[in-house]
């Protein structure tokens, strides 16, 4: 089983980034290749958003982050104390007119 684990099959995808949950980068490609630092600002990004109460048991964390540009996003995900974080195409949607 690769460390990716099929982040790197997304179709839009420019890049990826797989880290631990402490930072250290487990794979990456593309426009995310040994991206050390974007890596730092994810793992800061995440450990903020952990702080944050989405409920008031405080069992509920968030379940993914989305960060957009004009021209593209990183989706973030922590699944199994792994971070994965994918660069893609954005395209927004032209609102409909009613």
């Amino acid at each position: 089983m690769t460390t990716a684990q099929g982040i790197d099959k997304i179709q839009d995808s420019h890049g990826y980034l797989v880290l631990t949950d402490d930072g250290a980068v487990l794979s990456s490609g593309g426009d995310l290749q040994n991206a050390e630092s974007i890596a730092e600002k994810v793992l800061k990004l995440v450990h903020t958003a952990n702080r944050i109460q989405v409920t008031s048991d405080k069992r509920d964390t968030f379940k993914r982050i989305s960060v957009v540009w004009e021209s593209y996003m990183y989706v973030i995900t922590v699944s199994n104390q792994k971070i994965y974080v994918s660069k893609r195409q954005y395209s927004p949607q032209e609102p409909a007119v009613a």
